[in-house]
């Protein structure tokens, strides 16, 4: 289980109960929308309002604690920041699942940064399709 208190601090934010209950929350359910994060955090604090999820998400992604996922066509979801990876994201259910970067991906953007002398800061790799579980309801 992560130190949210820990990762809170080392990113300049103060350890409040609202962050620290939207990153538990997004911690256990993974890819999250800000309504579906809201939905959770009013389970234990009704009184939070939408407004305060939605402001303390972005604060949390400008310090670099939370990363949007964008979902072409649906509301973007966040996770936790955590180590490069790609995600696979469905165009149809919105379901996105996490996968390791490969080395022969790593390999094609280490060369075109090279090429183009740019200096990367942070990367995401979204990859949009239909996915599996979509595909059997598709076919039936």
């Amino acid at each position: 289980m992560t130190n949210y208190a820990a990762l809170l601090k080392e990113s300049g934010l103060k350890a409040t109960f609202q962050r620290m209950n939207i990153l538990e929350v997004i911690e256990k359910y993974g890819h999250m929308s800000v309504e579906d994060i809201y939905e959770e955090v009013i389970k234990v604090h009704p009184s939070l309002s939408l407004a305060t999820i939605y402001k303390n998400i972005i604060l949390m992604m400008e310090k670099g604690v939370l990363v949007e996922v964008p979902i072409a066509g649906k509301k973007s979801k966040y996770e936790i920041s955590k180590v490069d990876h790609m995600h696979l994201i469905c165009t149809e259910c919105g379901e996105v699942e996490d996968r390791p970067c490969l080395d022969s991906t790593d390999k094609i953007l280490h060369e075109l940064i090279e090429q183009e002398h740019f200096k990367l800061k942070k990367r995401q790799i979204n990859l949009y399709g239909v996915c599996e579980k979509c595909q059997m309801q598709e076919a039936s």
